[in-house]
């Protein structure tokens, strides 16, 4: 994950000063929910960041318009990507809370093409659990929808 992390408190965060225009950015696009501008710590060139325009912290904290209008402008832009920068992947990466990876605390997501060797890792230990547990979860979540 990158170095940054913003401190700011909510209504005062990095993005939320982009929004209002009280610091520069890069824009790519914006609405009347989203907000989509070019990550300063670009990772590889054309790695966008779509954040909501109202300050909700997490995607827990979004509505779900909001939730929907982050994920329909990342396609948008992924689509922008693919025909402008070529790349032979792409990621769509959204964190959430500080153990989630999230360094500004203001719901968004980034749109990063991807390329050999790029020094992007996404990895994680595979646990199998049996069946049964999978089933408990599974029933679980159903019963919390």
């Amino acid at each position: 994950m990158p170095m940054f992390v913003d401190t700011s408190p909510p209504g005062q965060c990095i993005f939320c000063r982009l929004v209002a225009g009280e610091i520069p950015s890069a824009k790519v696009y914006e609405d009347a929910l989203t907000i989509a501008f070019m990550d300063i710590g670009q990772v590889t060139p054309g790695h966008v960041l779509v954040a909501t325009r109202r300050h909700a912290a997490t995607l827990l904290d979004a509505t779900p318009e909001e939730a929907a209008a982050v994920m329909q402008t990342a396609h948008r832009v992924a689509l922008a990507v693919q025909a402008v920068f070529d790349p032979p992947g792409l990621t769509l990466l959204q964190a959430n809370g500080t153990l989630g990876g999230q360094t500004v605390a203001h719901f968004h997501m980034h749109v990063v093409p991807r390329h050999e060797a790029d020094g992007i890792a996404l990895t994680w230990p595979r646990k199998e659990p049996p069946a049964a547990v999978l089933a408990g979860y599974a029933e679980r979540l159903r019963a919390a929808l």
